[in-house]
C-alpha cells in the first residue's frame, strides 16, 4: 500500500462517518486509481458502499443501493486483510444490515434509509507491521498471566 493511501483512507473515514459519502467517494478513488490488488479492492468496495449511501441519502434508486451493497461487501470479503482491521468487523455487519433494510424499501416494504440507518466506519488503520505487534504484545500479556 502506497503511504498517501494510508492518509486517504483516514480522511475517507472522517468524511464517511460524518455523512459525506460523495466526498469520502471522491477522496478514495483518487488513491483506488494509483492502487493495485487488494488494496484497491478494499478501495473499490468502500467507494461502493459510499455510493450506495449517497443514493440512499437523496431517496434514489433503492434497488441500486442494494446492488452497490452487495457489489461493495463483495468487494471487501474478495480484499480480505488488505489493511489489518479496517474497515472493522463491525462496520461489515452493519453494512449486511443497511443492505437489507434498502432491500426492504426497494421491495415497498420500508420508508427509504434515514441517515440513523447510516453505519459509522470508526476504527484505526494500522500497518501490517502495526497489527503484528499488537499481536505480539497481547501474546505476551496472556504468557505473563
Amino acid at each position: 500500500m502506497r503511504s498517501s493511501t494510508r492518509s486517504t483512507l483516514l480522511r475517507g473515514r472522517v468524511l464517511f462517518d460524518r455523512g459525506a459519502f460523495f466526498e469520502a467517494h471522491e477522496v478514495w478513488e483518487a488513491a483506488w486509481l494509483a492502487e493495485s490488488g487488494p488494496v484497491r479492492l478494499l478501495l473499490q468496495g468502500l467507494i461502493q458502499i459510499a455510493a450506495a449511501l449517497y443514493k440512499a441519502s437523496r431517496a434514489e434508486h433503492p434497488g441500486g443501493c442494494v446492488r452497490l451493497f452487495d457489489a461493495g461487501l463483495a468487494k471487501l470479503a474478495s480484499a480480505g486483510d488488505a489493511v489489518p482491521g479496517f474497515p472493522p468487523a463491525r462496520f461489515i455487519l452493519d453494512v449486511r444490515s443497511v443492505r437489507e433494510r434498502a432491500q426492504a424499501w426497494s421491495e415497498g416494504k420500508t420508508r427509504p434509509l434515514s441517515r440513523a440507518d447510516h453505519p459509522k466506519i470508526g476504527g484505526s488503520i494500522r500497518t501490517a507491521r502495526e497489527a503484528a505487534e499488537g499481536e505480539k504484545a497481547v501474546r505476551r500479556k496472556k504468557i505473563r498471566e
